[in-house]
């Protein structure tokens, strides 16, 4: 079985598997975020595949159900899970960074080999490939400073790539609770991996071809 937990805003919910980060679908209602986790699982084994790892999950078994919020409802998860404050070992940790390290690769990759203009619509809006990916890289140092990660605006690839192999550190430390920092790194793992993973399968469905 694959462990989520179901994030419940007013109008719409969010699926998230606890154990592959990133590997989050939102939709209205719980069955329906649940087949569309499902849906997408082909899609997340090549991040798992890139990192180096087997992917081949069960039926999603709910371990938990969480109050999502506006944001939630906005299309972005939110909530905290209470399961996100189990102790994180050094082995763990290295696996979900691995899985981090491949979204960002495949993100990358994807954006190089994508036209600037892509197609419009309600999937992302009139955002183009360039803006996209700086919408990305800027969350991503905003996300970083939870982690107590501080970064300035970046000059260049150089710059970002400091900051993610700073981040990939400090999120593959071993931990336990009580944290000191904003988010428990489980929960950044999987925000982090979100956000880049999303985007990624934005710009898939938005190039054509």
């Amino acid at each position: 079985m694959t462990r989520v937990y179901l994030e419940l805003g007013p109008k719409k919910v969010f699926a998230c598997s606890l154990e592959w980060p990133g590997w989050c679908r939102v939709a209205k209602g719980e069955e329906a975020a649940l087949d569309l986790l499902v849906e997408y699982a082909p899609r997340y084994r090549a991040i798992a595949e890139r990192a180096g790892l087997a992917f081949e999950p069960g039926e999603p078994a709910v371990a938990a159900r969480v109050p999502g919020d506006m944001t939630t409802d906005f299309g972005a998860p939110s909530a905290t899970p209470d399961l996100d404050l189990e102790p994180l070992g050094a082995e763990e940790a290295a696996r979900q960074v691995a899985l981090l390290r491949a979204a960002w690769e495949l993100f990358d990759e994807t954006v190089a080999a994508s036209p600037e203009e892509l197609r419009k619509g309600p999937r992302g809006g009139g955002r183009d490939t360039s803006k996209i990916y700086d919408h990305v890289v800027e969350a991503e140092r905003s996300y970083a400073r939870k982690l107590g990660v501080r970064h300035k605006r970046y000059a260049s690839r150089e710059d970002r790539d400091a900051m993610r192999e700073e981040l990939a550190g400090v999120l593959a430390r071993p931990w336990q609770p009580p944290g000191e920092t904003g988010w428990t790194p489980r929960y950044a793992l999987r925000r982090v991996a979100w956000h880049v993973i999303d985007h990624l399968w934005e710009i898939e469905d938005r190039r054509g071809g």
